[in-house]
């Protein structure tokens, strides 16, 4: 039975070998995930037709593929023990042999591994049944030295030592990497961007949070978290000034009358944009529910091409990561983007008198070829009202 190449998104050529799960000569059973590969956007998954033993394996790690293209074999019905001799055998394009405890790894974990080059079985697992997880890894690399990979890419340079414990190791660009790469290089090269700021006193959302989040996780089984509020107040402000809804295309410029907000999610493989879509007919729990399903898809590596497609407008939120401020990049063909960061004290005057209160800069990156000074300042201010007054976003005024 032909192991093939799953059929390749749009717009996507070929695609990259990422993990083979399994080795020539391995029994394993229908639906068991056999490879991973990855393209430009999104890591596509081939599973076992049917139970069998793996056969020749025709593309190792690393290597570029096509659609539909064969990259192995599987002896469907056959068992380890009578599978030939052959299909046991190393084969020369196949990659290394795993250790034994590849069986409880992950495929999240098996890359970070490889990425950081070590080897699998002195890695102590703590989680059920001795599988390993990322804080072991983790653990492990803070308590000993990397060692060599036991299943390194052919395309990885081994660590070449410099002077005494100084080395260096050279490994290649992920494709979504190199995608990121130069879509940033695009946003900056191709648009007139500019970053207005302003700040926003968190203080009413948090103490709407501190009252409600018992009754409000109680009923609707997730908690209140702020991006469900700040989701809500783009959206408003979106209605508001269309054209930071908008984009350009050639010589014409695009008004979009429905509301797709991507949300930027970091994972083990970089930082991706996941689309939540009609977000104007959304309620606060529909929206913390879809961000945190969006959030542990890209997590696992589950995100498809449909999370990530379309999308009028960003929110990234670098506070989670204690960022104070910063100026994102546009969102190509996206028009703005919008910079939330770390909540923090700060002594503000009220009235008069000086208050210590929870504060957070924003940051609105714009193309200011179609969004004029302007409509990005009422934008931003009309962000920052509906923040400091979150009854105004439950009353849709």
């Amino acid at each position: 039975m032909e192991i093939k190449v799953p059929v390749l998104p749009e717009s996507v050529a070929d695609a990259t070998i990422a993990t083979w799960h399994v080795k020539t000569g391995e029994a394993v059973s229908r639906d068991q995930v056999l490879v991973d590969i990855e393209t430009d956007k999104v890591v596509l998954e081939v599973v076992a037709q049917a139970d069998g033993v793996m056969g020749e394996i025709i593309h190792a790690e690393g290597a570029t593929v096509l659609a539909e293209q064969v990259i192995g074999h599987l002896n469907a019905g056959a068992t380890a023990a009578a599978a030939p001799a052959a299909a046991a055998a190393p084969v020369a394009a196949a990659p290394a042999a795993a250790s034994d405890a590849d069986e409880v790894l992950t495929p999240s974990v098996r890359r970070m591994i490889a990425e950081k080059g070590l080897d699998a079985s002195k890695i102590q697992g703590s989680g059920k049944n001795g599988r390993v997880t990322k804080e072991d890894v983790e653990k492990f690399l803070s308590g000993a030295p990397a060692a060599p990979a036991a299943k390194a890419a052919p395309a990885v340079a081994a660590p070449v030592a410099v002077v005494g414990d100084r080395s260096q190791k050279r490994v290649p660009m992920t494709r979504l990497r190199k995608t990121i790469a130069n879509r940033l290089l695009e946003a900056k090269n191709s648009t007139a961007m500019l970053t207005t700021f302003n700040e926003v006193n968190m203080k009413p959302i948090m103490d709407l949070r501190k009252q409600y989040a018992d009754v409000f996780e109680k009923k609707h089984g997730i908690r209140l978290g702020f991006m469900s509020f700040y989701v809500k107040a783009v959206t408003e402000a979106l209605k508001r000034y269309p054209e930071v809804n908008a984009a350009i295309d050639g010589d014409d410029i695009v008004y979009h009358n429905f509301f797709d907000v991507s949300i930027a999610v970091s994972t083990p493989r970089g930082l991706v944009t996941p689309v939540l879509r009609d977000c104007d007919k959304m309620n606060l729990a529909e929206i913390e529910k879809a961000i945190k399903d969006l959030a542990i898809k890209g997590r696992d590596g589950k995100l498809a091409m449909d999370d990530l497609m379309g999308g009028n407008f960003t929110i990234t939120n670098g506070g989670v990561f204690g960022s104070l401020m910063s100026t994102p990049i546009i969102n190509p063909p996206q028009s703005a983007i919008l910079g939330m960061h770390k909540i923090q004290d700060r002594v503000m005057v009220v009235d008069g008198k000086m208050e210590i209160l929870p504060m957070m800069y924003l940051a609105l990156s714009y193309d200011h070829r179609i969004i004029d000074g302007k409509e990005s300042v009422g934008f931003l201010v009309t962000v920052k009202e509906l923040l400091e007054d979150p009854t105004r976003i439950l009353l849709d005024i």
